[in-house]
């Protein structure tokens, strides 16, 4: 890679971090020291100049140039101390949405490391979080495992949501409202549980502005009213403790008073029911120290020099919280007589609190991956490992993203072994969660247990420095009622596992027997071995029926999933039905003898339709209907019978007396109603607006055997792409092969049909 810049000109203010790297980037070293800084000067070099050349003649919805956005999420990058590769990855994090580039070429150019980070970063800009259940899970688990393979990849989606967040103003109501509440939901939480505060809080002060602007703009007003009286106050408490700490032989780094964000102070309100003028500790103070011992000594002086607060102190040292930060609280009584919150910790856990996972980069220049091995100090992300489990395990969307909620957005609860040891459990836990997190067996054997050396019941729940132990029998065994307690995904596995391998049969009567009460007993046996029930259990994840049943009885699956897949299932295969079902379907009004000369002509005439034989009919151009969807003819004048999908509006202008009942001739020998005739079907499909979008879908149709009468795109500035494709489809089974085909590739955002109906 040759750096480009002599002959690029820079029309953008570009931050001194950049122009000292870019300048570095040209003078070369003998010394491998110098050499080694010198080639990572050159690939931040390059990846800025790739990116402000890609980005050239492209602007922001404020009428910025673009390339103001990757420059300053590389400089956030940079400042959570990202490696050379982070960095280059915040500059190219948008060339492959925005531009021709491909992910090949970025690897050609820049490296394995790179192209992985922005790919990642490309994937999950994708993703839509306000959707369905089932497509809201599915997105979790993207993101999660993207998460997985390389944890900086999130890192870089962090900072680039910040900056937008920042910029927020020049968007659509719409728009902002919408970034606003998935970064309240999404990124400030995942910010949090990786620890970078500094990312959290404004991101939650940013969401806050706009989602609540009425009691931000109010609360930002009160703040800054008190604002030169509080510094004022933490002045004087300073220079107090600063005198003390000194005299103690405590050298303290720094000692200085932090504002508490808008968003914690209006969410304290809320949660305490408190007015403004209630809430006292508006700032805290924070005393930074040399070791953990000098931590500990600087607690003593501060209760020495304040009366401390009952109930307000809090070790983060000796329990650190699940995100690495640590820290030690305290809540004391100010000279003034209003309570103030201080916190001590070491310059290391400084680095932690503002930076989280970035302040101990395990990846530095040669990258790495979360899931490649687990070390003991990977145990503090065992959230983002069983949310990675889970995936597997849980069969049922709304299980999983319940869990992601109790797991992802809430603190832990610590607990201890009989023998010390610190277990982190979700909250709610019982003591069930803790025989299982313990061991498998443990939880299979769990017979009783203790809290505190007191004898409780299993669905105890745990709370903060209990002492739980596990009294266990060989001859005990899981309960399904334990179901109803645990909290953890984990232990309600283990329980339907155990259930799931030792009493199959007892599993696929008690599924049996749920699955009956919803469908009815007439003709159930042969409901059961049905393809369309042998369709739900593939489509659920299971080889067999009866699997399918054993997983409902012993609860790994949910009634309501097996119905809605049965229902899916059923309604796509509704024109596939038997004669006798035909017969019935016909309206009301028909006489048996005109019921039973259509059926008969089904029988004999290879017209596809059936009911209008010797009849000159043709297909609606308004509806474009299909074999496998239900149709209506219509008399007309002159032109015979038109034939209308079931519902379509055009319809509702037509006389009764001039509506035929038809139905297509669908052949009993082959279930899916294939046909040598093929039909016109317009679609349009909306797109991510790159080069070569078009050519891939019709390669996909291609591939299907799809023939197109004609296609046409219409392109905006910033603006998805509209293609509307004219294709031959045989039938509606079919059409939905299509439709999920097309659906798979990552640059489709939405695929519909073209045709005037009422749904």
């Amino acid at each position: 890679m040759n750096c480009t810049l002599t002959t690029t000109p820079i029309d953008i203010p570009l931050p001194e971090w950049l122009k000292d790297c870019l300048q570095a980037s040209s003078q070369t070293s003998d010394d491998a020291q110098n050499q080694r800084e010198f080639e990572r000067n050159q690939l931040i070099a390059d990846a800025f100049d790739f990116a402000y050349q890609l980005h050239q003649g492209q602007y922001r919805k404020s009428g910025e140039p673009y390339i103001i956005h990757p420059v300053a999420v590389a400089s956030m990058l940079r400042d959570l101390g990202g490696s050379a590769d982070m960095i280059a990855a915040g500059f190219l994090h948008d060339v492959v949405e925005d531009t021709d580039v491909t992910i090949e070429e970025i690897e050609k150019r820049f490296g394995s490391e790179v192209s992985r980070l922005v790919e990642g970063v490309t994937k999950l800009s994708k993703i839509n979080f306000k959707n369905k259940t089932e497509s809201q899970a599915e997105n979790f688990r993207r993101m999660f495992l993207a998460m997985a393979r390389d944890i900086r990849v999130i890192v870089v989606k962090l900072a680039d949501r910040l900056h937008n967040m920042r910029t927020l103003d020049h968007m659509s109501e719409r728009s902002r409202l919408r970034s606003a509440q998935e970064t309240r939901d999404i990124f400030a939480p995942l910010a949090n549980r990786l620890g970078i505060w500094r990312i959290k809080w404004e991101l939650e002060d940013l969401a806050f502005k706009y989602l609540e602007t009425e009691s931000f703009r109010q609360i930002q007003k009160l703040v800054a009213a008190k604002r030169a009286e509080r510094e004022q106050r933490l002045k004087k408490v300073s220079e107090t403790l600063r005198n003390k700490l000194a005299e103690s032989g405590i050298k303290c780094f720094d000692l200085s008073g932090r504002p508490k964000h808008l968003y914690s102070i209006y969410q304290k309100m809320q949660r305490q029911s408190k007015e403004f003028h209630e809430i006292y500790d508006l700032a805290a103070l924070r005393i930074i120290v040399n070791s953990n011992e000098e931590c500990y000594r600087a607690l003593a002086v501060v209760h020495d020099s304040f009366r401390p607060i009952p109930g307000r102190f809090k070790d983060y040292i000796g329990l650190p919280k699940p995100n690495r930060y640590q820290s030690l609280h305290t809540g004391v009584i100010g000279p003034w007589g209003s309570p103030l919150e201080v916190q001590i910790r070491t310059l290391e856990m400084h680095q932690v609190a503002e930076y989280g996972i970035a302040a101990h980069w395990k990846y530095k220049e040669t990258g790495g991956s979360l899931n490649t091995s687990w070390t003991p100090e990977d145990e503090k992300f065992t959230w983002l490992r069983q949310l990675l489990e889970w995936q597997n395990d849980l069969k049922d969307a709304q299980e999983y993203l319940d869990n992601i909620k109790n797991n992802l957005f809430e603190d832990d609860v610590y607990v201890f072994t009989p023998e010390g040891d610190v277990i982190s459990l979700s909250p709610g836990s019982t003591t069930v969660d803790f025989a299982y997190r313990i061991h498998t067996e443990v939880g299979n054997h769990c017979a009783g247990a203790k809290i505190n050396s007191k004898m409780v019941p299993l669905s105890s729940r745990l709370k903060n420095g209990d002492i739980i132990e596990i009294i266990t029998n060989k001859n005990c065994h899981p309960s399904l009622d334990w179901l109803n307690f645990v909290a953890t995904s984990a232990a309600k596995n283990r329980i339907k596992q155990w259930y799931k391998r030792s009493r199959r049969e007892e599993n696929i009567a008690r599924g049996r027997e749920l699955l009956e009460k919803e469908l009815g007993k007439k003709g159930f046996d042969s409901m059961l071995k049905s393809e369309p029930m042998q369709n739900v259990a593939h489509r659920c994840n299971y080889h067999s029926v009866d699997d399918l049943i054993a997983a409902l009885g012993y609860g790994e699956i949910t009634l309501n999933l097996v119905l809605n897949r049965w229902r899916e299932i059923i309604k796509a295969q509704q024109p596939l039905i038997s004669e006798p079902e035909q017969i019935d379907r016909l309206p009301k009004e028909s006489s048996k003898t005109s019921r039973d000369a259509t059926i008969k002509s089904s029988r004999a005439s290879d017209s596809p339709i059936i009911g209008i034989e010797g009849l000159v009919y043709h297909l609606a151009g308004c509806c474009t209907p299909i074999p496998g969807e239900q149709i209506v003819g219509a008399v007309t004048r002159g032109r015979g019978i038109t034939i209308h999908r079931q519902g379509c509006r055009n319809l509702e202008t037509v006389d009764c007396e001039r509506l035929v009942p038809v139905s297509w001739n669908c052949g009993t020998a082959n279930r899916r109603c294939r046909h040598t005739h093929t039909y016109p079907v317009n679609v349009q499909i909306e797109a991510l607006d790159r080069v070569g979008v078009l050519k891939d879908i019709l390669s996909r149709l291609s591939d299907q055997g799809i023939n197109v009468r004609h296609a046409t795109v219409k392109t905006g500035h910033n603006q998805p792409a509209l293609i509307d494709l004219g294709i031959e489809i045989s039938d509606r089974y079919q059409l939905e092969q299509v439709f999920s085909q097309i659906k798979k590739m990552s640059d489709i955002i939405n695929i519909h049909r073209v045709g005037q109906i009422d749904r």
